[in-house]
């Protein structure tokens, strides 16, 4: 059985262009993971993530053990043989989720007791409860639990999530996993770059396979999610896969690739295009304005995406979202989701051959020409 690795190929400045090697095949860094809470990239199937170049998609413990249980996953073979997906997943640790969604969440430095969103029945996560999860669903990547304070909390409620995130990610390295699947640890510490530094010291001398941030992209401003990647990333393991957890827009992975980061995750192509929102070179175009209403052109005339490639007009995704035919949410997502894939595809390409800040910088300049308003008419 292959084991998890990570090889470094080339470097342009701080971005990194490398390959992670699983199980379910070898992974192209940078790379986006596109999102598949339930087992599921919405409104899209296996086939089209595959036409699309996809490597690696992720999946969420907390959604997963809700519905269908991780009884029932692994009673299916495991969450690769139930959704057909033939690449390498993710697995959030579901922490986020339970401190952000779950009802009447009561934390202590044991686990947190919860009521489950769907039924209000009652729910128990420790780190040893949330890794045999992981376990069982069969990911190639699983996270440790972690706490993840809100965007609001003070200095020393941040101090606390991280005491207590080490902890737990002690424990969840002592979990025994199936050999092929990998653990990565959680820096946590918010817009503290002196947390951050010694949260990633804990972290780091636990010795996982990877490391994420996590904690970025609740809320804070842009100008201090890039402070901290410009502060931390770099002091990041070399040797070792980097990852920024749920961001986010065009120019934030821009932003992480030029720091160091190797993965992201986001359900903003996917969530964007079922709201009207298309990614396109020169900006978001919002399908819904009526300057659409009667344009044979596609969503970008440069995007050799199927959506694109096949002609179908804006006029024609208009009508479709606007009469709320479900083949709109199939077409936008693949398209959304080619264009964020072709991005890192991109940025590798021109890391590898040195030319990443010209790269990052034309994309930047053309990308902010589209200031298009929302409208409704």
């Amino acid at each position: 059985m292959t084991r998890f690795s990570f090889s470094l190929q080339s470097t342009d400045g701080r971005a990194r262009a490398g390959e992670i090697t699983t199980t379910h095949g070898v992974i192209p860094t940078p790379i986006f993971m596109p999102v598949g809470t339930y087992g599921s990239v919405k409104a899209v199937g296996p086939d089209d993530l595959l036409a699309l170049g996809a490597k690696i998609i992720l999946g969420n413990t907390f959604h997963l053990h809700e519905r269908p249980t991780e009884a029932l996953v692994e009673q299916l073979g495991g969450l690769h043989e139930m959704i057909r997906w033939p690449g390498a997943i993710l697995t959030d640790s579901g922490g986020f989720q339970v401190f952000s969604l779950a009802k009447l969440a009561k934390i202590n430095d044991e686990g947190v007791a919860f009521q489950s969103p769907i039924d209000g029945s009652p729910r128990y996560f420790s780190p040893e409860i949330v890794m045999e999860i992981q376990r069982r669903l069969g990911s190639d990547i699983c996270m440790v639990f972690d706490q993840c304070p809100p965007g609001q909390a003070d200095r020393e409620a941040v101090k606390k999530a991280m005491e207590r995130t080490t902890a737990w990610a002690r424990r969840c390295r002592d979990v025994q996993m199936k050999p092929h699947q990998a653990v990565f640890g959680i820096v946590q510490g918010q817009i503290h770059e002196d947390l951050r530094l010694a949260h990633l010291e804990e972290i780091v001398a636990l010795d996982f396979d990877g490391y994420a941030l996590g904690g970025l992209s609740v809320g804070e401003p842009i100008e201090d999610m890039v402070r901290i990647l410009r502060a931390v990333t770099h002091q990041m393991p070399a040797t070792k896969p980097r990852y920024l957890m749920g961001v986010g827009t065009p120019l934030d992975l821009l932003h992480g690739i030029e720091n160091g980061i190797d993965m992201f995750d986001c359900v903003m192509p996917t969530r964007n295009a079922r709201n009207g929102q298309l990614f396109t070179s020169d900006g978001v175009l919002v399908i819904r304005n009526a300057k659409h209403k009667d344009s044979p052109e596609p969503i970008d005339p440069d995007c050799p995406c199927s959506t694109c490639r096949a002609g179908f007009s804006r006029a024609y995704l208009r009508h479709l979202f606007v009469a709320g035919e479900l083949l709109y949410f199939r077409l936008a997502s693949v398209h959304n989701l080619h264009f964020y894939l072709d991005l890192v595809t991109h940025a590798r390409a021109a890391i590898l051959d040195g030319s990443f800040d010209a790269f990052a910088a034309a994309f930047r300049a053309r990308y902010r020409q589209r200031k298009e308003p929302e409208a409704t008419s």
